[in-house]
């Protein structure tokens, strides 16, 4: 404990922000329940077309996301960077937001999720978009998260009225008899291996959805739980930073600010904030709008105040979850960083190239980086001040960075499923 203190106290007198305590805590997980949930992760029955799984767009290869801007989920064929497109299926559209990563999501500390926060435990429930159409039995925000991609079309349900889940989905059956849960549920249970595994967590039960999200939750949890990086080595006293990285902490927690909003053991506050960040796709709007913008946190709250406010990503792991921001606009993170010096300079000066795109044609005004108007209305809502730094500050934080790398990864990839599907990715 003294050698902890006392490199909390040698750190840099220019510390503007003290250091995290290395002290989250991770309940324990079923580990029956862990390895059901392994498969269910990776087998592509969940989704409407039998072809996609959760890994499709949270591939432990890439951080656990994708390694696209904006990806594809339904509709396309292959794996990472090199997803494209299936011209027998062609997709709905783009997913509308970056694929986040899962690190360290089975900590109370993450208890809202998404980019806009819209699922979040509330007085010891979980309120989510579906309002009082949600059921009871999800052990955590976490597995109801999980579970909300099956029943988008552009991510895992399919296009509307091509199988049975995405005909229940688009005639407003998700919990109901016959809706497109208990649909996937029943998919689940045909299967003697899943309903044999069930048997050790649930008993002689009838599988419920509910049951199937909390074991991918169980497994996210325990699979990716990151907190042995260099850096909580250092916080607990076990070793020293590189000089560089040392440099960029000092940088991180002093004069460049960076934790005032990544703060905390896994660098976020869990707020939201309006940074400018570069807006690309199909953004999100409800089937009766009629527009191409992510207002973000707003279309949560209803507040003026919230527009373009999105989540404070946590940064463990952050140099393998390429590209970044809600929209993936950047693919590098040396380009992300600078983009918070100026947050308005940036936004105006952003070009497409930045991002990594499949190739998927769309409507021009799906680009909203090309309409002036939420350019301005982007800009206006910026609260982050600009700042500078020299090349080599920049370089010193890219490498503390790197010290909050701790890919985490302790079931891996199965070579099979009970479905008989091929394994995704």
């Amino acid at each position: 404990m003294k050698k902890l203190l006392l490199l909390l106290t040698l750190a840099s007198p220019a510390m503007a922000q003290p250091l995290p305590q290395a002290d989250a805590v991770f309940p324990p997980q079923d580990p029956a329940e862990v390895a059901l949930g392994q498969l269910l992760f990776y087998d592509p029955l969940l989704s409407g077309n039998r072809n996609v799984a959760c890994a499709t767009c949270h591939n432990p290869r890439l951080g656990t996301s994708d390694g696209l801007s904006l990806g594809l989920g339904d509709g396309g064929l292959g794996n990472g960077p090199k997803r494209r497109a299936d011209p027998a299926n062609m997709p709905p559209r783009r997913v509308a937001r970056n694929a986040p990563a899962l690190f360290n999501l089975g900590t109370a500390e993450f208890s809202s999720l998404f980019h806009d926060g819209r699922l979040e435990a509330v007085n010891g429930g979980i309120r989510t978009p579906m309002g009082a159409e949600m059921v009871a039995g999800f052990n955590s925000p976490l597995a109801a998260q999980a579970m909300f991609p099956v029943l988008a079309a552009d991510e895992m349900a399919g296009h509307y009225g091509e199988n049975d889940v995405s005909r229940a989905v688009s005639q407003g059956l998700i919990t109901s008899q016959g809706g497109a849960w208990e649909i996937i549920a029943a998919r689940v249970a045909a299967i003697p291996a899943y309903r044999q595994r069930f048997e050790a967590v649930i008993g002689d039960a009838p599988i419920k959805f509910t049951d199937i999200a909390n074991a991918i939750a169980a497994f996210t949890a325990h699979e990716w739980r990151a907190d042995n990086s260099p850096f909580d080595q250092y916080l607990r006293g076990q070793t020293s930073l590189p000089e560089a990285a040392m440099r960029g902490l000092n940088l991180f927690y002093g004069k460049a600010r960076c934790a005032s909003c990544h703060s905390g053991q896994f660098q976020t506050d869990q707020s939201f904030h309006a940074i400018a960040m570069p807006q690309i796709g199909p953004g999100k709007a409800a089937e009766f709008e009629n527009h191409h913008r992510d207002t973000g946190r707003m279309r949560v709250t209803g507040q003026a105040a919230d527009a373009y406010r999105f989540r404070t990503p946590s940064l463990r792991n952050i140099t393998l979850t390429a590209p970044y921001g809600h929209s993936g606009a950047y693919a590098s993170l040396e380009a992300v960083l600078r983009h918070h010096l100026n947050p308005i300079k940036a936004l105006y000066a952003y070009d497409i190239s930045q991002a990594i795109l499949p190739n998927l044609p769309l409507a021009p005004d799906t680009w909203v980086q090309d309409r002036p108007e939420e350019l301005q209305a982007i800009a206006a809502a910026n609260e982050l001040p600009a700042q500078s730094l020299t090349d080599a500050e920049i370089a010193d934080i890219l490498a503390f960075l790197q010290t909050l790398e701790d890919p985490a990864s302790r079931l891996g990839i199965p070579e099979t499923v009970p479905s008989g599907l091929p394994v995704l990715p």
